[in-house]
């Protein structure tokens, strides 16, 4: 025999004894390794229904939530059944669907058969279903199940029996299962369950959530210097290393990191990350989980084949939005309203610096500097992330307004423009011609006149302007010239 050959033998013998001992230290046989991602997942839908994929050789079924002996429903809930001698069970395992309920026959029979395709060949799975005994009095008939796993001719790959399944003083869903290998080739399976027990009274059970998962060699990752759950900032993100220990088991594995952006419900593949480290690079916002997946060479393109390890979280939090508002002019002794904005009224809120202002902890603070400021909006997020924005107040003494403009095109004087007025919020400027049409007119804007109405240059000749301000200023009224 070639080195080769004894290592392949070798690994083979000590993945079986690995499986062996799971088998022998675990009641109901589950994966204590890594597990991959459901491939088959038979929930029984969300409501009552008659097919599913399976036969129940010698059952009927019933479109009521209380089944006779030999009959069996699919339902989301049953109560009140046989003198409420059965739990009410309000929901199936997971809360959300629908459940098998049998009333076993007077004889021992198999009560469930299905086939399943889509499994990878030479691997191994762990098949689990979720079982309750409905039955509330201990002296009824305790169901007793054997869960078998054959090729379609028949041959037995792998085998489990429950024992009895005692009664509850509450509904309880609990899990059974064990291992299988897979056959080369294309590897359909049969799935049969058989209830030992005969019927009459009691072995009455609900059967939910039928899965079978790749199982492998435990594969651990971790986040190097960090706990597996890390929260920072989008503006303050930190390259992080994430790291895999792979125990023995695979012959020539294949390593792939995926993420989630959607709490696990969907993993993509990283391009390139095909390594037992991965260095994460910085992201935009959002909640990303990780995992290593790892599968044997000519199995990895398969998601039914992989495992994968626990998850790596990786939280990247938004910096607040926040608009400190627009710039401002006041005239010398008035005061004005900072209209700063915020997308999250839980954001703490500091002025910088605190002069001539009402408050500093207020989106919205009155100031009334008696010079020009720069005052600077600082937020935090409740998760701690950090932004600023700026807004400038202007003090004029008084408002300039010029008196003629001449607007031939010469780029010299061609606007009638009144300086620091626009930032005044609310201010008004109307410009009638002497017969009172009025020929210009701006709210909260800036004054720009060309001269025109609706496209008309209008003519040489004096024009009255009325301002109108919100903040108790008085209104001013004058001539300007148009020259030509």
């Amino acid at each position: 025999m070639s080195g080769i050959s004894r290592t392949i033998l070798f690994v083979r013998l000590f993945f079986l004894f690995w499986c062996s001992f799971i088998f022998l230290s675990s009641n109901a046989q589950l994966c204590i390794g890594s597990l991959g991602d459901p491939v088959v997942n038979l929930t029984f839908g969300s409501g009552a229904n008659t097919g599913q994929g399976f036969t129940a050789p010698g059952y009927t079924y019933v479109a009521s939530s209380c089944p006779n002996d030999g009959f069996y429903t699919i339902t989301s809930s049953t109560s009140g059944c046989f003198g409420n001698s059965w739990h009410t069970v309000n929901a199936d395992h997971t809360g959300n669907g629908a459940f098998l309920l049998v009333n076993a026959s007077n004889q021992p029979a198999d009560f469930f058969i299905t086939t399943v395709s889509g499994l990878c060949p030479n691997t191994t799975y762990e098949f689990s279903a979720w079982i309750m005994n409905v039955l509330i009095s201990a002296t009824g008939i305790q169901p007793n199940l054997t869960f078998n796993i054959e090729t379609p001719a028949g041959v037995i790959l792998n085998t489990f029996n429950t024992g009895n399944i005692a009664v509850s003083p509450q509904p309880d869903w609990k899990q059974y299962g064990f291992f299988f290998t897979t056959t080369p080739g294309n590897p359909v399976i049969v799935l049969r369950i058989t209830n030992n027990a005969p019927g009459g009274i009691g072995n009455d059970l609900a059967l939910d959530d039928i899965t079978f998962r790749p199982c492998g060699p435990v594969l651990s990752s971790s986040i190097q210097g960090s706990s597996n759950i890390v929260d920072q900032c989008i503006n303050l993100q930190s390259n992080y290393t994430f790291e895999a220990v792979v125990s023995p088991g695979f012959l020539l594995p294949v390593y792939q990191w995926q993420v989630s952006t959607d709490s696990g419900v969907l993993w993509k593949d990283i391009p390139g990350a095909n390594t037992l480290l991965y260095q994460r690079q910085p992201t935009p916002a959002g909640n990303y989980w990780y995992r290593l997946t790892v599968a044997e060479s000519g199995n990895a393109g398969l998601s039914a084949c992989r495992i994968g390890s626990n998850v790596l979280i990786i939280n990247v939090f938004p910096k607040p939005v926040i608009n400190a508002g627009p710039d401002r002019m006041i005239l010398s002794g008035k005061q004005t309203l900072l209209t700063a904005t915020s997308n999250d009224i839980n954001n703490v809120f500091n002025w910088m610096p605190p002069d001539y202002l009402s408050s500093t902890t207020i989106l919205n603070p009155v100031a009334a500097p008696d010079r020009d400021m720069y005052y600077s909006l600082f937020a935090v997020s409740p998760n701690g992330c950090t932004n600023e924005d700026q807004v400038f107040i202007k003090v004029v003494a008084g408002i300039f307004v010029p008196t003629a403009f001449t607007p031939n095109n010469d780029g010299k004087n061609d606007y009638w423009k009144i300086p620091y007025l626009e930032p005044m919020p609310g201010v008004s400027v109307r410009v009638y011609n002497r017969w009172g049409q009025k020929v210009y007119q701006v709210i909260g804007a800036e004054v720009n006149w060309d001269g025109y109405l609706s496209g008309i240059p209008q003519p040489a000749g004096t024009y009255v302007y009325f301002i109108h301000f919100t903040d108790g200023t008085p209104d001013m009224k004058g001539t300007v010239h148009i020259i030509r």
